[in-house]
């Protein structure tokens, strides 16, 4: 967004240094937000709902509590933040990835789906299964996720979804993807899910023709 230019010398406008003056505070006020959601999302992954305090997070981002609950006075809006947020990233990390052939798509996509944005998530859909109010935003944006991830997935893997059974054939793509994080939660078994990840690229290859 760009400065308004006054149309001529006699326009009542405020001259461009006045925006200017705000502009640094309105940079570190978008700066401490940030670091604030990304400190959510990494002490989700890390402790888990019940250990995610707003104080916890405050201490991780650098900031003061007074700080962060300036920018959400409460817990549950700070973490609704962390859910829009965590949405946002896993959406751009989809778009990002480049289009290659299918093995490295099945395990690009299974690496997202293993890796600190999806820990984060599911600690998002733990938290929001007792909490009331997170429940009807995690609802709401998993479910645009999900629909983004089968979009992109169709598109880089070159599906055609008139074939029967290509549908099926990416959505049970991701749900392998989804089992596998779950597993990786408790243990990185990364030989055997090397030897998965390969099959399925078998499989997906003759599934999508």
């Amino acid at each position: 967004m760009g400065a308004v230019t006054p149309s001529s010398p006699s326009s009542s406008l405020p001259s461009s240094p006045v925006k200017s003056a705000h502009t640094p505070k309105q940079d570190r006020s978008r700066a401490t937000r940030q670091r604030l959601l990304e400190a959510a999302v990494a002490c989700l992954a890390e402790h888990g709902w019940a250990g995610s305090t707003v104080s916890v997070v405050a201490e991780r981002a650098g900031v003061s509590r007074g700080a962060a609950q300036h920018h959400f006075p409460t817990r549950e809006d700070l973490f609704t933040g962390a859910v829009e947020y965590v949405a946002e990233e896993r959406s751009a990390a989809l778009r990002a990835l480049p289009g290659q052939g299918r093995a490295e798509v099945v395990a690009a996509l299974v690496d997202l789906y293993t890796g600190p944005l999806f820990r984060a998530a599911l600690q998002l859909w733990v938290a929001a299964s007792n909490e009331a109010q997170l429940r009807p935003r995690v609802t709401e944006l998993e479910a645009r996720v999900g629909r983004e991830t089968h979009r992109i997935a169709v598109e880089l893997l070159g599906a055609d979804e008139s074939r029967p059974g290509a549908r099926e054939t990416v959505q049970g793509l991701l749900d392998m993807a989804r089992g596998l994080g779950l597993a990786n939660l408790l243990t990185d078994d990364t030989a055997r899910r090397a030897r998965v990840v390969a099959q399925w690229a078998a499989l997906v290859e003759e599934g999508l023709g």
